[in-house]
């Protein structure tokens, strides 16, 4: 089993996620007590917040390939990072390390592909949701996502930084996001992506008017088949 690095604390609520996530996948496929060989370092999120308020988009890169790379050493053998909005450097990132990083717009869109879907209604944070770097990488993909108008991406930005990262989840944020979703589906949406690691706190993706496509748990997931890949293929041959 190869050793999954990741890269959280961006927020610590959905790094947690992924640890139960990749823990619970590998159990599923493994059998037993089995659980992953996994190496988590926990950013502390308030200075990462700052970088992104400054724009300061190199120091974060910085900071986050420094990270990763201590990982590569301590023995990870691919690298994620568990936050969609740091994507926007994560090419800097996979530029510091020799190890995959394994990318989560890619594996989104995988997911989406799978599933025949092209036009999926973004939520994430204003930063995902307004700079281009999710759009374009979506669109090289194949997949021509939408986003809420201005005043729903400041709702949905709101909610995950004021409520979600800062551990509370209510009901009242539950419904205002249900009523993007709705002005989604009258523009044409023919799927959901929750592109914040923290929106499955709050959103069920089996529970909408549309598809939903969690991308922890796509992320999640990816990072299993890739721990796991070698080991089931030498099972499978040696059956």
């Amino acid at each position: 089993m190869e050793t999954i690095g990741l890269i959280g604390g961006m927020s610590f609520e959905s790094s947690a996620v992924y640890y139960r996530l990749v823990n619970e996948m590998v159990r599923d496929r493994k059998g037993g007590l089995a659980s992953a060989e996994l190496i988590l370092h926990s950013v502390n999120f308030e200075e990462i917040v700052a970088l992104q308020k400054a724009g300061d988009w190199d120091m974060a890169a910085r900071r986050l390939a420094d990270v990763a790379l201590r990982l590569q050493i301590a023995g990870a053998g691919c690298i994620l990072i568990c936050t969609n909005t740091m994507h926007l450097i994560a090419d800097k990132v996979a530029e510091k390390i020799s190890v995959p990083l394994i990318h989560i717009i890619d594996e989104t869109a995988k997911s989406l592909h799978a599933a025949g879907r092209k036009r999926p209604l973004l939520l994430a944070t204003r930063y995902t949701m307004e700079h281009g770097f999710y759009s374009d990488r979506m669109k090289s993909l194949g997949v021509d996502i939408m986003v809420p108008d201005a005043s729903d991406r400041t709702t949905v930005h709101d909610i995950i930084f004021n409520e979600l990262c800062a551990g509370k989840v209510l009901d009242s944020s539950r419904d205002k996001l249900m009523a993007v979703i709705a002005h989604s589906i009258d523009n044409g949406a023919d799927s959901i992506i929750l592109g914040c690691t923290e929106i499955c706190l709050i959103l069920d993706p089996d529970h909408l008017p549309l598809p939903g496509f969690d991308t922890t748990a796509i992320h999640a997931r990816a990072a299993v088949d890739f721990a796991l890949g070698a080991d089931e293929t030498a099972e499978e041959e040696a059956a």
